[in-house]
This record gives structure tokens, C-alpha cells and sequence, in this order.
């Protein structure tokens, strides 16, 4: 599996809550709309990659048990996706999301069994991947040791982290570790400034840069995404696109990304690619890429 690439991480179920404002104590609100959609960052991550790139995309994503768990379990036999971790006899969390009507998302989330891990599922796997995505909700958790074992015996040739919101609670030594490992960090504008504590997104990025020596994508919404690496640095711009939700654009961008360097494309034209997918699931609702969606998108890379 050599030229394979390898999402560990979470599948979830996104019970998404359309809201006119997020709530506040006493609020008595009436919803817009409603619905449940397959998501998780792992699982978003993996869907982006297997429909913009070329390459066989293998899921590692624990699925539990109780109505959530059965549900994702359906959902991703009904896309043909089977994950390369067994069944779990834990409960399934799922991601409750408010969306306001700006398409901006605030999570809630319960964690179940897709974010614990253990040594055997991980030694079951191959060694020998492209390019390996993990996400800080895992390591964040009490079994985060087994991941980052699992990743320093067999350090892949690219590493992706997108920790997201929360890169701020991972403990500081399992961060140094991470680090450690020299992935490619992928985070939002506010992540990058939280995690540096640099006001200037380019001053974020060549200090993230200067601590692992590999390179850096930072989104910035509508302005679209930087990116830096031994070439230097280079602010894409964004493809326009109407706003239904932001939920995944995040991790739409990163397997985009993942998949195009796969294909030999440097990291700015790997980010160009991405900026498509983001407008394109953003345009939706819902984080799972349409492939039909995309290919009206990627007429603008």
C-alpha cells in the first residue's frame, strides 16, 4: 500500500440544528431546520481525498456500538466504505451542530468509541503508507499515547495534523511529540494565532515552520489560505462561493491537499485545489463533499 493514504481518526454522526442565533441562557428558540449527516473529521477528510485525488484512501475510524454507532456503520456500507478498525462494544458519540444563518457552525460533541484507540488495531495495519492525516480530538483523549507510538515506528513520508478549535488542549507533551513528528500543520487563522499567540497569520506560520521544518497551511476564509514551505510563502485566493454551512470546510481542504501532493502537485498548487473543494462543500449543506458539486468547482483551479 505504498502509495495509499491513511485517515485515522473519527466517523461521527452530525446532527445538524439550523438556529436564527446561537442561544443564550433562557433563550426559547425555534429551529429552521434539522438534520443528521455522516461526518467526523477523519471520515471528511478521507471522503475530500477520494473524490478530488487519484489515489486508494483507507479509513482508520473505530465505530461503536448503540443507535449511533449502527447508524454510521449503515452509512458507510451504503457508501462502500469499510474501515480498516473493527467494530467497537462502545457506545458511538455523535456532533451536535448549530449553524446560524451567516452558514457559521458552533460544535457540541459527545465522545464515544471513535476516539479511543488501541495498540493491536494500529499494529494491524500497513506501515508503508504516502501519507498519513490524524487530528488533535484523538490524541487529545487518554489513549493519544498509542497513536503517537504507532506514528514514531512507523513515520510515513508526508504527516498531516489538523487539530482544529481545540490544538490549544492537547498537553503540552504530547504537543512536543506531535512536533516531533514534523507534519504538515493545517489550521484555521484563529487556531494558528491561538497556538502561536502571533496576531500576523505569516508570522504564525514561520514560527509553526520553524518548529517542525515542514510546512504550513493556514485558511483565512474568504481571503482563502497561505501556505509556506522551503519555496516560501504564497496567499491563494479563495474560490467565491455562496455560504450554505462552513461545517467541514476545514477538513475538506486538508484531504484535498493530502491528495493532490500525492499526485507529485507542489503545496501551493495542492492549497489551489483545496480552496475548490472548500467553496464547493461550503455551497452545501452538510460536510460530506457532493462529487458532483466538486466538478463544478474544480473548473476554477
Amino acid at each position: 500500500m505504498e502509495d495509499a493514504l491513511l485517515f485515522i481518526g473519527s466517523t461521527v454522526a452530525d446532527v445538524v440544528l439550523r438556529t436564527p442565533a446561537l442561544p443564550q441562557p433562557g433563550d426559547d428558540l425555534r429551529l429552521t431546520g434539522q438534520q443528521v449527516s455522516l461526518g467526523g473529521c477523519a471520515y471528511n477528510a478521507f471522503s475530500a481525498a477520494r473524490i478530488t485525488g487519484q489515489h486508494e484512501c483507507i479509513l482508520a475510524s473505530p465505530v461503536g456500538s448503540g443507535p449511533w454507532g449502527d447508524w454510521v456503520q449503515e452509512a458507510l456500507s451504503a457508501r462502500g466504505v469499510t474501515s480498516a478498525i473493527p467494530r467497537v462494544d462502545k457506545p458511538n458519540g455523535c456532533c451536535y451542530c448549530l449553524v446560524t444563518p451567516d452558514g457559521e457552525r458552533s460544535f457540541l460533541f459527545e465522545h464515544g468509541a471513535e476516539y479511543f484507540f488501541r495498540p493491536e488495531w494500529l499494529d494491524a495495519l500497513d506501515n508503508t503508507y504516502a501519507a498519513v492525516y490524524f487530528c488533535g480530538l484523538e490524541i487529545e483523549e487518554s489513549t493519544g499515547d498509542v497513536l503517537l507510538d504507532w506514528l514514531e515506528k512507523h513515520p510515513p513520508r508526508r504527516l498531516y495534523f489538523a487539530p482544529g478549535p481545540r490544538v490549544c488542549r492537547i498537553p503540552p507533551r504530547k504537543m512536543a511529540r506531535i512536533i516531533a513528528l514534523k507534519p504538515l500543520f493545517h489550521l484555521s487563522e484563529v487556531e494558528a494565532a491561538q497556538f502561536t499567540r502571533c496576531d500576523d497569520y505569516q508570522d504564525a506560520a514561520a514560527l509553526i515552520r520553524s518548529l517542525t521544518g515542514s510546512g504550513v497551511v493556514i485558511t483565512l476564509g474568504s481571503r482563502g489560505a497561505y501556505c509556506l514551505d522551503e519555496n516560501g510563502g504564497a496567499l491563494i485566493p479563495a474560490v467565491p462561493a455562496p455560504v450554505a454551512d462552513t461545517i467541514g470546510a476545514g477538513d475538506c481542504h486538508v484531504g484535498a491537499i493530502i491528495a493532490a501532493q500525492a499526485e507529485g502537485l507542489s503545496l501551493p498548487n495542492a492549497v489551489r485545489r483545496a480552496n475548490c473543494a472548500s467553496a464547493a462543500v461550503v455551497s452545501q449543506e452538510g460536510a460530506e463533499l457532493d462529487p458532483y458539486i466538486w466538478m463544478k468547482y474544480r473548473k476554477e483551479e
